[in-house]
């Protein structure tokens, strides 16, 4: 599977898949992040980024909504569809 690097998920554009590949954020946003089930391997689909606001991921069939501070500390890498 070819995949293109991007930087935090906060940058990716809606519609795109992406796999994680880092939590930057302190123990209690990684903890917070784990527990919705985002984690490093994850592959999340951006739904809603609006570039203002809180972004909104598709995690399997549920809908996660994140800070854009959080989403700033999950870093992504782009899955090529």
């Amino acid at each position: 599977m070819d995949q293109v690097i991007s930087n935090s998920l906060d940058a990716v554009p809606q519609g795109r898949r992406i796999q994680v590949r880092q939590l930057r954020g302190g123990k209690n946003l990684t903890e917070r992040l784990n527990a919705l089930g985002i984690a490093e391997g994850v592959e999340l689909r951006v739904i809603q980024n609006d570039e203002t606001g809180p972004l909104v991921v598709m995690l399997g069939e549920t809908r996660v909504s994140l800070g854009r501070g959080e989403a700033l500390k999950v870093l992504v890498e782009q899955v090529k569809e």
